[in-house]
């Protein structure tokens, strides 16, 4: 179970679920994913604004006009006398920020009916009822100016008095228009102007801006409808923004909005159109537009009380004429204030004016709601490049491709945004892939750790600790489950072992067989060699795996070359302790067989236990070489092979042998010393003489190689005495029975081994 949680392929089937399912969610609206993306639009926005029109100006019920007017709401003469100054000035349109839902307490009216009821006020209460209603002065300039668009607002619904007036109803040409119209929102209830002055204006439009979750206006919708319910046998009706209708009173106050759906509609398009004229306005599926900001300063506005004074209305006619007038106010005591992209306080009058001088513009921003599935796509096709990636090629690269694509992420957003006015998401996708690489890294992690500890387990006691800092490194370079490599191999085991541990107890057998195998297992660690397998007083080890060698060959000779130097201070030791005892030291010595081949190697077994090592013919002929060391009296044999591949080394050929199992015959040589010692004059002349007395001796001329015999005892004991002295007796015996009985037919040199 273990295993199949830290397999690779599980971990990259979980890396993809995740992947879908983050993909999936792409589609989700949560509040935290929009504040972030909402964030990185905002910054858009703030760096690369809207440009300014001249076709828009805002006349601001600011604080200066409330301190020379009076508070507000002002007498509706006041209002009245404001709108007549702006049309006398030549303004184009004249759209309300707000509602006049009361009538007009200071009508004359009204203060007689406050009046109390005494002979003294009859003539006043009588001149007064006689007097112009203020409400109907403005309705009157209302009418007059022709080019009004009063504005209604949300409000509970236990508070709504009236339906608004709808002015101009749009022509809908969509598909199945019931459904249609659901997906548009509805406020519960409504906050109107009075009927007087509703039906005589050339417009009237909803100025209900909803902003985000965070309090930001980002959005703002084209059409609500109205009422929420069908009440009775009244259907829910269409009413445009109060920009939207500022848009067609300047057109033409008899111009009517076309709704449609997009039918050229490509990716980046919006689902619905809102024809006017020559403008193409677009909106979503919920007839929402994004409003792309820009900075409404002081050259936008005009103060009221300066249209209104007749002494200064007239240096203002530059300003305000053939202009859409927005009649708002920047007061705090007003309460109109909102937050925007670019200011959390700014008057809300502004975003009106905003959305109506992109639409003049053709400067949108859209964010279409296929744009979201390709979105989709993206975050699917990235992912699934990362985790590719991830299966091949190394951490550190993934990385790089991950945040090279992030980058790209954000770098196509901003252009979409500058150059297309297109709001692409790159945080979402963003994250996503920066999460999946954090994943990816963390899985890495934990099967890196866990092959180094599957390593250091199986590997720990059998090779150096340099080299399992490598292989824990490089795990993938350790290829389990078998391979076939050239490795050179080592037999050791201890001389007559069997007569040695008949004289000691188990205790003193297992001390004895630590003492031995612990040296010989440090230098073949040391060597960067790998432990196969202890057999009882045997060992057996291979060079070139699990981590390649290219000098494996080298390597195992040298470690044969101080093995046995190992064991002096073993056997000094052993001699210090049988001298207590009064006893003969059993003093260790090692036979060592090398041979360099072709093998298989890898994990061996079952699946319920197995164990990394090596198998092939040269494994064999190995064993056999190490066995045939006692024949020759020698402490290593060496294959040919091994010889080939460090022919620096100081070796003597001692024979052609076939061992038992091989059919065919190998020549074996004794490791001598190293490089220093092959370069020695006096090893040279030995090995010369011995190379001369084996070439005799394998051309059949044994009178000649009994002769060479003796002069390469001579040269072998001027190196040291009494080298291979056993071995030159062994060869004056087979040589003098071949001069007394030659061999019959073609002789070949070899020798047959009858024991392993």
């Amino acid at each position: 179970m273990k295993q199949f949680l830290l397999n690779k392929w599980v971990h990259l089937g979980l890396l993809f679920l995740f992947l879908l399912v983050a993909t999936s969610y792409s589609y989700s609206n949560t509040g935290g994913r929009q504040q972030l993306q909402n964030i990185v639009f905002d910054q858009y926005n703030k760096i690369q604004p809207r440009e300014k029109t001249d076709k828009i100006i805002i006349v601001d019920l600011d604080e200066e006009s409330l301190e020379a007017l009076g508070q507000w709401p002002w007498p509706r003469t006041v209002v009245a006398k404001l709108v007549q100054n702006l049309t006398d000035l030549g303004a184009k349109v004249i759209a309300f920020d707000m509602v006049f839902a009361e009538q007009d307490r200071t009508s004359p009216r009204h203060i007689a009916q406050n009046l109390p009821d005494m002979d003294d006020t009859q003539v006043i209460k009588s001149a007064l009822k006689n007097l112009p209603d203020n409400d109907y002065i403005f309705s009157q300039t209302i009418k007059s100016s022709g080019n009004v668009v009063t504005g209604f607002s949300r409000a509970k619904e236990d508070e709504t008095r009236r339906n608004p007036h709808l002015v101009s109803a749009p022509t809908v040409l969509v598909p199945n228009q019931s459904v249609f119209k659901k997906s548009i929102s509805a406020p519960e209830g409504v906050a109107t102007n009075l009927p007087i002055f509703s039906k005589l204006a050339a417009g009237n439009g909803h100025f209900m801006a909803t902003p985000e979750g965070d309090g930001i206006i980002r959005r703002v919708q084209s059409f609500y409808r109205f009422p929420k319910e069908p009440q009775g046998k009244e259907l829910s009706k269409l009413y445009p923004s109060l920009a939207l209708e500022a848009l067609r009173v300047y057109v033409d106050p008899k111009a009517k909005y076309i709704l449609q759906t997009n039918k050229t509609a490509q990716l980046f398009d919006s689902k619905y159109i809102i024809r006017l004229d020559q403008y193409r306005i677009p909106m979503n599926e919920r007839l929402k537009m994004w409003v792309y900001y820009r900075d409404i300063g002081d050259s936008d506005y005009v103060s009221a009380h300066k249209i209104i004074n007749n002494e200064t209305k007239e240096s203002l006619r530059s300003s305000i004429e053939d202009k859409i007038v927005f009649i708002g106010t920047s007061a705090e005591g007003l309460r109109d204030i909102r937050s925007t992209p670019l200011g959390l306080f700014e008057p809300g009058v502004e975003v009106h004016a905003n959305v109506l001088e992109q639409i003049l513009q053709g400067s949108y921003l859209t964010r279409p709601d296929k744009i979201v599935d390709k979105e989709a796509v993206v975050i699917l096709a990235a992912g699934l490049s990362i985790l590719l990636l991830a299966a091949f090629i190394h951490l550190f690269w993934v990385g790089l491709v991950t945040f090279s694509l992030i980058g790209a992420m954000f770098g196509g957003s901003w252009y979409a945004f500058s150059e297309m006015g297109l709001l692409l998401d790159p945080v979402y996708p963003s994250a996503v892939l920066f999460v999946l690489f954090i994943f990816t890294a963390l899985l890495a992690y934990v099967r890196s750790e866990s092959e180094k500890s599957h390593i250091r387990g199986a590997f720990g006691y059998y090779i150096s600790p340099d080299y399992m800092e490598e292989l824990t490194k490089n795990p993938d370079s350790l290829k389990l489950g078998g391979e076939t490599k050239e490795l050179s191999i080592m037999f050791t085991d201890i001389r007559s072992f069997t007569k040695i541990s008949e004289s000691l107890e188990p205790e003193e057998l297992t001390q004895l067989m630590n003492d031995f195998l612990t040296p010989m297992s440090d230098l073949v660690m040391d060597n960067k060699g790998t432990i196969d397998k202890y057999m009882g007083d045997a060992m057996m080890a291979f060079w070139n795996a699990p981590l390649d060698d290219t000098d494996h060959a080298r390597n195992a000779c040298l470690t044969a070359l101080k093995m046995n130097e190992a064991l002096v201070p073993v056997n000094d030791a052993i001699t210090e302790k049988a001298k207590e005892k009064g006893e003969e030291p059993k003093l260790l010595s090692a036979g060592i067989g090398i041979n360099t081949g072709s093998c298989s190697v890898g994990n061996m077994g079952s699946q319920q236990r197995f164990a990394y090592s090596a198998l092939g013919d040269s494994v064999n002929l190995a064993s056999r070489l190490e066995g045939q060391t006692k024949t020759y009296g020698v402490d290593v044999l060496v294959g040919e092979e091994t010889r080939n591949q460090v022919r620096d080394l100081a070796f003597i050929e001692l024979d052609l042998i076939q061992v038992i199992g091989k059919e065919q015959p190998v020549r074996v040589f004794t490791l001598i010393g190293d490089v220093e010692i092959a370069n020695n004059k006096a090893f040279k002349k030995w090995q010369a003489a011995h190379n001369g007395m084996m070439a005799a001796y394998r051309a059949g001329d044994f009178d000649c190689a009994i002769q060479d015999l003796k002069e390469a005892r001579e040269a072998a004991d001027a190196f040291e005495e009494n080298m291979l002295a056993y071995y030159y007796d062994i060869y004056k015996k087979r040589i003098m029975a071949l001069i007394k009985k030659p061999p019959q037919g073609d002789w070949d040199g070899v020798f047959v081994a009858t024991s392993k």
